[in-house]
C-alpha cells in the first residue's frame, strides 16, 4: 500500500477520535439529578459541608462519607458588594457574600473570541468561582455576608504583596477573618482564615474549598481539536485523574475520596485553577452536580481539618489557590516541596495535556523552550525544532525515500504486469512479488521508517496544542497568534501545495482508484488544516518542505544511478 494512504488512514482515524473526544467532553447534556450517596460502610468523622439553603443549617458532627452535600453557588446576580483587586498580572473580584472569588481576569492574556479584551478565567457567564468556608456551629461559610476592612486595592510599584481582609460577624465571641494575599508576578493566591476565639469554649472546625462551574466549553475553542474541560484530581494513590462532567452528573465519577495529600482542580485549555492544601494533612475530596437542567452546575473541592482554637486564643489556617495559565516552569516550581521553594503541589504539571504520549511530548516541549530562550520567537523556535527532529530522523527518512524512489522506478514495469495479468489478481500478486525479489525491493520499506516516526509527530502535535506559551504568541506578519487558525489560510494553502508535490514525487499506485484517492488527500487534509492552530500548521509546512527537498534529492540520485546502470549495460 502507498505510504500516503497509510498515513492518511492513521491521520483520519486520529481526527475521528479527536472529534469523538470533543463531543464527549464539551457538549452539554440535559440530565436529571442523580443521587450520589455511597455505601454507609465508608464512615468518616469529617463533618458535612453546609447544604444550599437560606439559613445554612449547622451540619452534624458525624456524617457518613459520600453523603456530604457540596455547597451550592450563591446567586451571582445578588453578589453583594464586589471588591476589585489589581496586581501586575490579574484583576480579581471578590464578593462580600461568602467572601468568594467570583471574577478573575488575567491581564497578560487576551480573550479567545475577542483579542481586544483581557481573558477572564472566573466569570459570571460560566458561573465559575472559587469558594471557601468553615464548617462548625456559628462559623462563616459561602452564605455569610462579610465586611471588608479598608485598605489598598491595587499593588503599587515597589510592593511585593497585597492583602484583602474580610470580617465575618462575631458569633458567641468568635470572630473570623478571611484574608486573600496576592503577590507580584504570581498567579498563586493565599486564602487564610484567622480565627479569634474570644468565647469560653474551644473551636473545632473543618474548612472546605471548592471550584464551581457550568459544564460548557470555554468560548472560542476550536471545534477541530479536543481539549478537556472539567475537574481533575491528583493524589499519590490515584495519581492524576480527570473527572468528566458526564460522570459527575451520572453519579459514578471515579476519584480518590480520602488522602493525606493531593489537590483538586478545574482545568480547561491552557488554564487551570487548583486548591492546594498543606502537605501531609488529612483531607476528603468531593465532586457533585449542584444544578441540572439546560445549564448544569457542578462543584469539585476538598475538606480539611482546621487546628482547634482554644478559648481566648487566636489561630490561622492557610490554603493556596493557583488560578492562571498552565505554564510548565511555574507548575514545576509549585510542585516542589516547601523546603525547595515550592508548595508541595506534586503532580500539578500534569494538568498540561500532552495526550497519551506525555513521555515523548514533555521532552519535546522542554527542547522547544530551550530553543525559544535563545531565539525569542515561538514561531521560529518551531521551525528550528522541526529542523532538529528532521535531522534526528534523517537516516530513517532517507531509507524510506530510497525505497519509494526504487518503487517509483518500477512503476512502468508494474503497469505492464497489470496489463498482462488483467483481472487475475493472484497471478498479478505473484508476478509483483517476483519482481520485488529480483530488484531486491521491500514494498513496505517506504512505510515502516515513517511509521516509527509517527509517535514523535503525534507527541509534537500534543505539545504544541497544549502549550499556553503559543497563546497570543506572534510569528511574522499576518500570524499574530500561533494558537489560532491562520486568518488568511496562507499556511494551510502552502501545506496543501507541498502535499501535492510530495504526491508527485511518490510512485503512482497501479490501482486507478487508489491513485485518485492519493490525489484527493492533499485537498482533504488542507481543508481540515484550515481550522487547526497556525503553530501546528507551521510545523507540518516546514516538515513537508524539508521532506520534499530530501525526497527530491534522493529520488534524483536513485534515478541517475539507474540510468547509469542502463547505459553501462548498453
Amino acid at each position: 500500500m502507498d505510504k500516503r494512504i497509510i498515513l492518511a488512514c492513521i491521520f483520519f482515524f486520529s481526527l475521528v477520535m479527536l472529534w469523538d473526544a470533543w463531543q464527549k467532553y464539551n457538549n452539554p447534556r440535559d440530565l436529571t439529578p442523580v443521587a450520589t450517596a455511597t455505601s454507609s460502610s465508608e464512615s468518616s468523622a469529617v463533618p458535612a459541608v453546609p447544604a444550599a439553603s437560606a439559613d445554612v443549617p449547622v451540619p452534624s458532627k458525624s456524617v457518613e462519607a459520600g453523603t456530604v452535600a457540596a455547597p451550592a453557588l450563591a446567586d451571582m446576580s445578588t453578589q453583594g458588594e464586589i471588591i476589585e483587586i489589581r496586581t501586575d498580572l490579574l484583576t480579581a473580584q471578590v464578593s462580600t457574600l461568602g467572601g468568594d472569588l467570583v471574577g478573575l481576569t488575567l491581564t497578560s492574556y487576551k480573550a479567545t473570541e475577542d483579542n481586544t479584551r483581557d481573558f477572564r478565567l472566573f466569570d459570571i457567564q460560566h458561573r465559575y468561582a472559587a469558594q471557601s468556608g468553615l464548617i462548625g456551629e456559628g462559623l462563616p461559610n459561602h452564605k455569610t455576608v462579610f465586611s471588608p476592612i479598608p485598605g489598598k486595592r491595587e499593588l503599587s510599584e515597589g510592593e511585593d504583596s497585597l492583602q484583602l481582609r474580610l470580617e465575618a460577624p462575631a458569633v458567641d465571641g468568635v470572630k473570623v477573618t478571611k484574608v486573600y494575599t496576592f503577590q507580584r508576578n504570581s498567579y498563586l493566591i493565599g486564602v487564610t482564615h484567622e480565627i479569634d476565639n474570644g468565647g469560653q469554649k474551644e473551636v473545632a472546625a473543618h474548612a472546605y474549598y471548592q471550584l464551581q462551574r457550568d459544564i460548557q466549553a470555554p468560548a472560542g475553542e476550536s471545534r477541530m481539536v479536543s481539549t478537556f474541560t472539567g475537574p481533575a484530581q491528583y493524589t499519590e494513590q490515584g495519581k492524576f485523574l480527570k473527572i468528566a462532567f458526564k460522570d459527575i452528573q451520572d453519579g459514578d465519577a471515579k476519584f480518590e475520596r480520602k488522602a493525606d495529600n493531593g489537590w483538586m482542580a478545574m482545568i480547561q485549555h491552557y488554564f487551570v485553577s487548583a486548591w492546594i492544601a498543606p502537605e501531609k494533612l488529612q483531607r476528603e475530596f468531593y465532586a457533585r452536580e449542584l444544578e441540572s437542567g439546560a445549564n448544569p452546575l457542578v462543584a469539585a473541592g476538598v475538606i480539611v481539618p482546621v487546628p482547634p482554637v482554644a478559648a481566648q486564643s487566636r489561630s490561622s489556617f492557610a490554603v493556596s489557590l493557583y488560578a492562571g495559565p498552565q505554564i510548565q516552569s511555574i507548575l514545576d516550581q509549585l510542585s516542589r516541596p516547601a523546603a525547595e521553594g515550592g508548595i508541595g503541589a506534586a503532580g500539578l504539571p500534569l494538568v498540561v495535556d500532552y495526550g497519551w504520549l506525555t513521555i515523548v511530548a514533555a521532552p519535546i516541549f522542554w527542547l522547544l523552550e530551550v530553543i525559544n530562550q535563545v531565539i525569542g520567537n515561538w514561531g521560529w523556535s518551531i521551525v528550528v525544532l522541526t529542523l532538529i527532529i528532521k535531522a534526528l530522523f534523517f537516516p530513517l527518512s532517507a531509507a524510506s525515500y530510497k525505497s519509494m524512489a526504487r518503487m517509483r522506478a518500477l512503476t512502468p514495469r508494474l503497469q505492464v504486469l497489470r496489463e498482462r495479468c488483467g483481472n487475475d489478481k493472484q497471478k498479478l500478486n505473484v508476478e509483483m512479488m517476483n519482481l520485488y525479489r529480483t530488484e531486491k525491493i521491500n514494498p513496505l520499506g517506504g512505510c515502516l521508517p515513517i511509521a516509527i516516526q509517527i509517535p514523535v509527530f503525534i507527541a509534537l502535535y500534543w505539545a504544541l496544542l497544549g502549550a499556553v506559551e503559543m497563546r497570543n504568541a506572534p510569528w511574522i506578519w499576518w500570524i499574530q497568534d500561533l494558537s489560532s487558525q491562520d486568518p488568511f489560510y496562507v499556511l494551510p494553502i502552502i501545506m496543501m501545495a507541498t502535499m501535492l508535490i510530495q504526491t508527485k514525487l511518490n510512485p503512482t499506485p497501479p490501482d486507478p482508484i487508489q491513485a485518485k484517492i492519493t490525489m484527493i488527500m492533499p485537498f482533504a487534509f488542507g481543508i481540515m488544516f484550515f481550522f487547526f492552530p497556525s503553530g501546528l500548521v507551521l510545523y507540518w509546512v516546514v516538515n513537508n518542505i524539508l521532506s520534499i527537498a530530501q525526497q527530491w534529492q534522493i529520488t534524483r540520485m536513485i534515478e541517475r544511478g539507474g540510468k547509469a546502470a542502463n547505459d553501462a549495460r548498453v
